[in-house]
Formats: C-alpha cells, structure tokens, sequence
C-alpha cells in the first residue's frame, strides 16, 4: 500500500472523529458514488418489483433489494478505496469493477455474515485485505479492538435514520391529501395500509424505501471505511512512517550534495592536520578559516549549507503527537489541593480579608445545605402530628369496602326493516307516538343516508361512520340539502351515544324538512 499517496491527513482520530471522516469522503466524492450506485440499483429495483408484481408479493421485492444491501456497498467502498489516493475511478470502471471486484467474499457477506452489526468495519477488511482464514480472523479481531462498540452504535444510527427518513416520505404524502381520502381512526387506516393498497401504492412504498436506503448507506459505508483507516492508522502508525518516507525521500534527493560535501571536509581537515605537524598545506592558493587569533579552523556544517538546515516541521509535530500519545507515555499529571502552610497564615494580606470573610460565608451554605433538610423534614413531621386531629378520620375512610357501581343503562336494540318504507314520515312518527323514539330517528337517519347517496352518486361502504357520511355530504351542490343532513346525524349522535332526544315539536320540524328537501311521499 502506498501510503505516501494518500490525499487524507492521517493521524490517531478518535472514534467519532473517524466517522466524521469518512462521511466527509463520502461528501467529496459523492458524485462518483451515486452515479454508479444508480446505475447498478435502479435496474435490479426495476427487475424486482416486475417479478414481485407479476407473482403479486410485493414485500419480497423489498425483502430482496434490502438484503441485498452489501453487494451495493461495494460501490462506495471501491470509490473511496481508490480516492483516498488520488484516483478517483470514473463511473464505467466502478461499474466494471462490480462483476469481479470482491466476489469472492461476496456469498459469505450475503450469507451467514450479512445480519452482521458491524458489516462497515469488517468489509474493508473482507474487500481490501484479501485475506481469508484464520489471518481474517485475527485481522477481524486487532482492527475491530476499540472500534467495535462504536461501530455497532453506528449501525443502529443509520438504520434509525433510514426509518425516519421513511416516516417523512410518508407524512410529506399525507400532509398533501385531502381530507376526504383520510381514514378516521387508526383501525381504518391500518386496514388500508394492509390490505386495500393496489399494485401502484405498494410499487411507491418500495420505492420509498429504495430512495431512503440509497440515501443512507453510502454514508453507512463510508463512516466504517473511515474507522477502518483510524484503526490502522493507530495500530500500524501510518502517520509517522508517512513523515519517514518523505524524510528518505528527501535525504535521497539530496544524496550527491552531501558526498561532495563530505569529501570537501575532509580534504579540508586533512590540510589543516598538515598545517598543525608542519607539513605543507595540500593547495598554496587554498581559503582557509581563521579564528580571532589567527589560528586555522575547520569548515564546519554551517560553511557548506548555511544559516539554513534541514528542518522537517512536520516530522517534529508528528513526533511531539506521538510522545503526547498516553498509550506510548505513562507520565501523567495530576491534581489536587492542598492545605496552605500554617505559618503562611499569620502573615495575612489585606486581600486575606475578604476571602476568610468568603470563607465565612461559604461555611454557612454548607451548614445550612448539609442540615437544611433534616430541619425541613422535621417540621415537616411537627406539621403532620399537629394536624393529625383533621386527616386521620379521612384516613380510617380508605379501608371501607368499595361501593359497587351502579348499573350500566340498558337500551333495547334497534329492530328496523330490511328495506325502507315507502312512506318513511309516516313511518317515523308512527314509531315516535309508540315511544319507540330511538327507533324512529333511526329510520330517518338511514333514510337521509340513503337519499344523499343517491344525489351525489355515491356508494357508500358497509359499516361507514357518521363523519365518512358528512365528508359525502359536502358532495350535495345545495347549501340547505346540507344542513338538514347535518341535522339530521347531529339529533341520531345525541341519541345513540348521549341519550338525548329531541323534543316532540323539534321532531315534527325536523321531519318536515326532511321530507321536503328530499322529496320523500307523504
């Protein structure tokens, strides 16, 4: 691996910090991710959802593209893999790259590996290492260490995003539909939900989870690739054998200029020891140094490279990291107070005044803290005995038996005809004057149902609600064929559920307008 190449700056992250890296890759190169990710899952999405609906199971197809999942993360794997050192693969290569990239591995992720918790930090591991056997497992376990409660938690997050962004889709849908299409209670909608959605709902909701999934998982792998590269990274020191490669590299560009420096030194030391026994310098015409007393000295490094040494800025600050590191290091520091010297004490300054009268103070508060709720729960138990004269008969009272509730309200059940009389006012206060008054606005309200059905041109279902009627209701093109309806399921609510009945001239009113908006003979 040339490490040397790579375009992240490498040093020992924290765990989230390693998340927040890796979804910052995924940000970078984002188009290079979902363009291929589109392209390969759009068509198995399409494939799916054709043979789900030509078999008429639509849950399998979404079963299948969610467990399919790791084969679709090889594409943001292999993106960020190669783009981390620069080369960033166009879409065509990705794509190529899918039908024999990580095959190998690829049953054993869609197998007994794919409910795996940790699946982003291990599959760099299964797709770049290429390792297999017992070196995986030993890899497994020296790279997952620290990281692996971390990314556990990560998995979780992602798919509480994946749900949440599913919950919105839906209620960004629901938001928008009109009130007379919404259900009026939750067994209702359920229902709907379950068991009256056609192929085109069922097709959306799949699609809703496509959408939520491809949002989410380019992100889910990259946050693991990147606890990959900090695992690596803290175990392996990849930050300072990166300042040494480019140390050598360095020391190796300026190889020649060194020889021939050395070989200038020590031509020059070789003179000067001539100079000293008093043999005859190597050269007449020769520079050579002197000092204030007018003695030779040797060139030193400053004469051949100048002011300016070699001075890797990076390398020390890598180096200062590492020593800082508390897993190299075992000095620690640390803290704590102490009690002054008491012969500090006589020799009090004015300012020593005000913080002993502080002192003082701060003695107080915690007297009154420390005590402060012992004297309140002793009042408190003063007050209680004090008053014991008022809340201990009302106590005695707790132990008597429960009284038995009184009888539910029986009401007969309602007994009409199959079918509508032909004369449905006669009918009405005829069971009106027999004191079978429930029965009669019953009649009327089945009526009135029946009648606004019949103008609006509308069928309504077995069983529907009194609100499903009004919604219908809106439907009738004049403004007083609606509110006698309205009237007319109002007095049926106040009777059915509240036991209030109209009086009798209220009911002859609202038998007449009835009859005369509905037209019904008389």
């Amino acid at each position: 691996m040339r490490i040397e190449q790579l375009t992240v700056r490498l040093r020992a992250r924290s765990d989230w910090e390693a998340i927040e890296l890796g979804m910052a890759l995924v940000r970078r190169h984002a188009g290079a991710i979902w363009k291929p990710w589109l392209w390969l899952t759009l068509p198995v999405f399409a494939l799916l959802n054709l043979g789900a609906w030509w078999i008429d199971k639509f849950w399998l197809a979404a079963l299948l593209m969610w467990w399919l999942k790791p084969a679709f993360d090889r594409i943001p794997l292999y993106v960020m893999s190669r783009g981390v050192f620069g080369s960033v693969p166009a879409t065509r290569e990705t794509l190529r790259a899918q039908f024999h990239w990580g095959t190998r591995t690829l049953p054993h992720l869609l197998t007994w590996r794919r409910l795996s918790p940790v699946r982003s930090l291990y599959m760099p591991i299964d797709l770049l290492e290429g390792v297999q056997g017992d070196r995986l497992r030993q890899r497994r376990s020296v790279l997952g260490g620290q990281a692996y409660g971390t990314a556990i938690l990560l998995t979780w997050i992602c798919l509480v995003f994946q749900g949440v962004l599913v919950l919105g889709g839906i209620l960004a849908v629901v938001m928008y539909l009109p009130q007379d299409l919404l259900p009026d209670s939750v067994q209702a909608a359920f229902r709907v939900a379950a068991i009256e959605w056609n192929a085109w709902f069922k097709l959306a909701w799949n699609a809703l989870l496509w959408a939520a999934i491809s949002v989410i998982e380019p992100f889910y792998v990259g946050a693991g690739f990147g606890l990959y590269l900090n695992r690596r990274t803290q175990i392996e020191a990849w930050d300072l054998e990166i300042v040494f490669r480019k140390l050598r590299a360095r020391l190796a560009a300026a190889a020649p200029m060194v020889l021939v420096a050395s070989l200038w030194l020590g031509m020059a030391g070789t003179a000067g020891a001539q100079e000293r026994h008093g043999a005859p310098p190597v050269a007449a015409d020769a520079p050579v140094a002197t000092g204030e007393d007018g003695k030779p000295v040797p060139p030193t490094l400053p004469i051949v490279f100048g002011d300016q040494r070699v001075d890797d800025r990076t390398f020390r600050e890598a180096a200062d990291r590492a020593y800082r590191d508390p897993l190299l290091g075992r000095r620690q520091v640390q803290s704590g107070w102490e009690r002054r010297n008491p012969q500090e004490r006589d020799t009090k300054e004015p300012h020593d005044l005000d913080s002993a009268w502080l002192s003082g103070i701060g003695k107080t508060l915690a007297f009154v803290g420390e005590w402060g709720l012992w004297l309140v729960a002793g009042v408190l138990v003063l007050v209680v005995l004090a008053t014991v004269r008022y809340w201990w008969p009302w106590m005695r009272g707790i132990a008597r038996s429960p009284v038995a509730p009184p009888d539910a309200p029986q009401s007969d059940a309602l007994v009409l005809p199959e079918a509508l009389p032909d004369d449905i006012a006669t009918a009405a206060r005829a069971l009106w004057r027999d004191g079978r008054r429930r029965d009669a606005l019953a009649l009327l309200y089945r009526a009135s149902v029946e009648s606004m059905s019949q103008r609006v041109d509308l069928v309504l279902p077995p069983g529907a609600t009194e609100a499903e009627c009004l919604r219908a209701s809106r439907r009738l093109p004049q403004a007083e064929d609606r509110h006698v309806f309205a009237r007319i399921v109002r007095t049926w609510q106040y009777a059915a559920y509240a036991e209030r009945l109209p009086g009798e001239d209220e009911f002859d009113a609202l038998v007449g307008d009835l009859q005369q908006r509905y037209g019904w003979a008389s």
